[in-house]
């Protein structure tokens, strides 16, 4: 069976602001993408325990600096044919997510997988 490509991926300045947010939050951590309107539509990090992850509503795509990284169902399904790569721009972070304040937030770059990559995927269980 062919090696599946990484579903989620960060660019080295994500990385970076990670190491910040573990340093001031330590490593219970975790990012979740809704894709709902507003602070929901990006790419949130949070402490584990002051967010729910649903069996039956969330997907964990893989991880990004170690830390997992969640994304709602619904969103996965329209999403599910890309790669997300999770990068840093100047902004306003979401309101709860913990890079808020610091004059950054996280933002979803993407990019479509290859037929090959997403038949890899799809003989892994990774896709439907």
């Amino acid at each position: 069976m062919a090696e599946h490509p990484l579903q989620v991926t960060a660019t080295p300045a994500t990385i970076a602001l990670i190491g910040e947010l573990r340093a001031e939050h330590g490593d219970d951590l975790l990012f979740h993408q809704s894709g709902g309107c507003c602070d929901g539509s990006s790419p949130m990090c949070y402490p584990r325990r002051e967010f729910l992850v649903g069996d039956d509503s969330d997907v964990r795509l893989g991880e990004i600096g170690g830390l997992p990284f969640y994304i709602s169902k619904p969103q996965f399904e329209y999403w599910k044919h890309t790669q997300l790569i999770i990068d840093v721009v100047p902004g306003q972070g979401g309101m709860f997510s913990l890079e808020n304040g610091r004059g950054v937030r996280f933002l979803v770059r993407s990019r479509l997988f290859t037929d090959a990559e997403f038949d890899a995927l799809r003989e892994q269980g990774k896709v439907g």
